[in-house]
């Protein structure tokens, strides 16, 4: 039997051996690819290739491509081929070889006794009804029965699919599929894309023949390791059945493939791969695009696990399988183990906090649907299970399919909308958008960047952007400008882009006409220049000589903060811990922001070793050192490489005394010009990633500066040094605590009847409850105790929210309910819960009463409408 690894050796051989260079596969995330959230195809990272954006190197290629798609994610599990995660093998023609070459050797690789030595007999091709070209050579050269041959429509044996008739706009071509007969019916085993055309337009002619003919293929290698294994599905191949089998064992489920466990085992298996890859590349759980696709699998496979008797986080006892399992290919997994299990763990316990009271809560909204016939789930409803208990809504959606129930999805968006959240991703189809710039990219060579060693140069205007659309000339206004060469750094890799001047030059070398660059930013390959003409009647017109010379101040200021930034991710890793990795950064004029990994905040005594090592650093006075060098040079360096980088071959090694990465962007020559290194803030980005914002420069000195004199006017008004100031502070609060405990003791006599009397006046009514929510300002947690016991008292039964204001924008959530209502299985944890999201509140307490704190004043009136729409559809009527 030929084992998965082997499969996808002999492919990459086989097509090495036909003039193929092998290219490894890319990032599974291509963060450089605003068109798609992952890595959907093999083609994907050779777009530019396709497109003749880019010198070719190569004009044939092969590779195994780590995939990810979510467009079937509700049949994973349940049909024997669907996945989210998958590898693709592939072979690609950027010019060269089409048509015959792609089905004849495809035939060689399935047939041949060398190869895979699969039945010819059992083999069948489809092609598009009109490409009587691809027929032929199936017929003709592989010698096919006629009856082998299948003719489909353009929804069928196009792609993208029914391009012709629907679109888009953009290349497209037919394809042909190979089938192969197998004991549990024909299964589609490869694709033979043949992108021959570039639609224009609505039929008819619209397709117009390109110059270049390109081959896209693609074989998924595990539905074709199932064949080969005699499996009737992916999940029993010798990749995927261990996982399975291990992820039974650690829940105590025997595998048994056609039950329900048997579903929700192989559906774990799937998620868990793809999540191990994903946050391997740096992609932690969140609520936004990729970031939320990950979340939404790992808490889609924890339910699954809690349907199969798992109380405890268990995803990230696979973690090491799957490592073990793809080290052949992936070896790089193993690295990285410990910190993805952490990850994992963690999105897992947060789930697991409020997974049974989020079933609970749907199994009564069901009943309630039932009871009242209706059978449409509320927006609100959906909210309320995201915002509350966590739930993906599309986790929500598939149990309420299960009952037969339908899903408001725009009221959900609506909810979103305001409350001010996105959440969810949308799958991106914009592989082939269409570009203004393409003819300036098929026409031009890439922009020629001299900006590391020379702040201005002269060059030449190739093409100017108007509102989108290309122009010869312009006089006056605003517009984007293309030159052959700069010293503008292009924003890239966190780096913003530089400002400064180009001035077109007149036949006698003198500036004509100055334009002022206000932002550069990068597209592809080319640096565009957005700006506008500092005079009405200056005029630019393509083929100008020009100069620009970037302002250096600026572009110093950003050096500052891009060099302190290497600086502070060298020193983070030395106090945290090598897991403490970047996440993102943003690099501008003297000011930083980083991310990283880390599982909480930091202390306040750690973040100033952090920012006193930094400044050491820079005192230290290194210089650096940056040279430009091959990948594999660059791994001996042992310079650090971010997990999810797609690196080029040639890349620049930036090293500052024990910082050693991998850059492109611009720094200074010498740490001593940073200056000085000032932590602004330490704060939460998502579950398990941190942001630090610091300043450097004279922004930095300008807030020590600003601080000092902030702290000398403290002293003087409290009349002592600045070195009193905490404590005599401190003694301040303490006083004026005990002046208001005392104000509250002297009138609680007076004014306690009134209060509870105005608080009573307030109660609403649900079913035979008496719910009273206020909003209080400026009283102790003693004192609500009090007014709750008082309410009581009065009442009886009742449940009671109150939203205490406090000093520094504090805000306290306490919710109280009497006995009889906790006997009703009401929690005043869940209340409490529900209204604090609002503020990423925390706390916790008894059914009885429980609290919550936080911070944003404002946000008083949508935690008190939270609390009633909470009240409303969750205590009994």
């Amino acid at each position: 039997m030929i084992t998965t690894n082997e499969l996808r050796e002999k492919y990459l051989s086989f097509f090495e051996s036909k003039g193929c260079v092998r290219k490894a596969s890319d990032v599974l995330v291509p963060r450089w690819d605003p068109s798609v959230l992952f890595t959907p195809a093999g083609m994907n990272q050779f777009k530019d290739h396709f497109l003749g954006r880019c010198k070719l190197e190569f004009t044939r290629a092969t590779t195994c491509q780590k995939c990810l798609r979510t467009g079937d994610i509700d049949n994973v599990g349940r049909t024997a081929f669907h996945h989210t995660f998958f590898e693709m093998l592939g072979n690609f023609s950027f010019g060269d070889y089409f048509k015959r070459e792609a089905i004849n050797w495809a035939w060689e690789f399935l047939t041949d006794k060398r190869w895979l030595g699969l039945e010819p007999s059992k083999l069948s091709v489809t092609v598009y009804k009109d490409d009587h070209e691809a027929a032929k050579f199936w017929l003709e050269d592989i010698k096919l029965l006629s009856s082998k041959v299948s003719y489909m429509e353009e929804d069928e044996n196009f792609w993208p699919a029914s391009a012709p008739s629907l679109g888009p706009d953009g290349v497209c071509g037919p394809c042909s599929e190979i089938y192969y007969e197998t004991p549990i019916g024909t299964v589609e085993i490869w694709n033979l894309v043949f992108t021959q055309f570039n639609r224009v337009g609505d039929p008819p002619n619209n397709l117009r023949p390109l110059p270049s003919k390109n081959i896209d293929t693609g074989m998924g290698l595990e539905r074709c390791a199932a064949v080969l294994q005699g499996v009737d599905t992916n999940y029993h191949i010798d990749i995927l059945r261990p996982i399975v089998e291990a992820a039974g064992e650690i829940i105590g489920v025997k595998y048994a493939p056609k039950d329900d466990n048997g579903r929700r085992l192989r559906r774990i298996t799937d998620h868990i791969r793809a999540c191990t890859f994903a946050v391997h590349e740096n992609v932690y759980p969140g609520n936004k695009e990729e970031k939320y696709v990950i979340r939404r699998l790992l808490r889609r496979a924890v339910l699954d696990g809690r349907q199969m008797g798992a109380d405890d986080a268990f995803l990230y006892k696979l973690v090491p399988v799957v490592a073990e399992i793809m080290k052949v290919p992936y070896p790089e997994l193993s690295d990285t183990i410990t910190r993805v299990q952490q990850v994992i763990k963690s999105e897992e316990d947060h789930f697991i906090e409020t997974i049974d009271k989020g079933l609970e809560r749907i199994e009564r909204i069901f009943a309630a649907m039932k009871s009242t016939n209706r059978t449409q789930i509320d927006g609100n409803e959906i909210f309320e299970m995201y915002q509350t208990f966590g739930f993906p809504p599309e986790l929500f959606e598939t149990l309420a399919s299960e009952q037969h129930l339908s899903f408001d999805w725009n009221g959900f968006r609506k909810e979103m909308e305001r409350h001010g959240e996105v959440s969810g991703s949308t799958e991106k189809n914009l592989l082939f958008k269409n570009d203004p710039l393409e003819s300036v990219k098929k026409n031009n060579p890439p922009t020629e960047f001299v900006g590391y060693d020379d702040w201005s140069c002269e060059g030449k205007i190739v093409a100017i952007l108007v509102d989108g659309k290309l122009v010869d000339e312009i006089v006056g206004g605003t517009c984007s400008l293309i030159l052959d060469k700069t010293s503008f750094y292009a924003e890239k890799g966190g780096q913003v882009g530089d400002k400064g001047i180009i001035s077109n030059l007149d036949a006698n070398g003198k500036v004509d006409t100055i334009f002022e660059v206000e932002s550069t930013q990068l597209d592809g390959e080319l640096i565009i220049h957005i700006g506008r003409i500092r005079h009405a009647d200056g005029k630019l017109k393509v083929g100008d000589s020009a100069f620009g010379i970037v302002k250096i101040p600026n572009r110093s200021a950003i050096e500052r903060a891009h060099t302190a930034t290497h600086l502070l991710h060298y020193v983070l890793r030395l106090q945290l811990g090598e897991h403490a990795e970047q996440q993102g950064s943003k690099v501008s004029a003297d000011e930083l922001r980083f991310d990283f990994t880390n599982p909480s905040a930091i202390d306040k005594a750690t973040l100033q070793k952090i920012e006193l090592q930094v400044n050491e650093l820079i005192l230290e006075a290194d210089d650096g050192n940056i040279k430009e060098m091959s990948i594999e040079e660059a791994r001996k360096t042992g310079a650090m490489m971010l997990f999810g980088e797609k690196y080029p071959e040639r890349v620049r090694v930036v090293k500052f005394g024990g910082s050693i990465e991998l850059c492109g962007g611009t720094h200074l020559t010498n740490t001593s010009q940073v200056g000085l290194f000032k932590i602004v803030s330490e704060s939460s980005v998502s579950s398990g990633t941190r942001r630090i914002e610091a300043i450097t420069g004279m922004k930095a000195m300008e807030r020590v500066l600003h601080n000092d004199a902030l702290l000398t006017s403290v002293a003087q008004t409290l009349k002592g040094s600045p070195d009193e100031v905490p404590l005599r502070v401190e003694s301040l609060l303490a006083e004026v605590k005990k002046l208001k405990r005392s104000t509250v003791d002297e009138s609680s006599g007076k004014q306690d009847k009134a209060s509870l009397d105005a608080m009573i006046a307030t109660a609403f009514d649900v079913g035979k409850t008496k719910v009273v929510i206020q909003h209080l300002n400026g009283v102790t947690a003693n004192d609500v105790r009090s007014l709750i016991d008082a309410l009581r008292q009065r009442l009886g039964s009742v449940a009671v929210f109150f939203a205490v204001t406090q000093d520094d924008d504090k805000l306290m959530v306490m919710a109280a309910f009497t006995r009889d209502l906790v006997a009703n299985k009401m929690d005043a944890n869940d209340w409490v819960n529900s209204a604090s999201a609002i503020i990423n509140g925390k706390g916790g307490g008894r059914p009885n009463m429980a609290q919550a704190g936080g911070r944003g004043v404002s946000n008083v009136p949508a935690i008190i409408e939270a609390a009633k729409k909470w009240a409303e559809g969750n205590i009994e009527r």
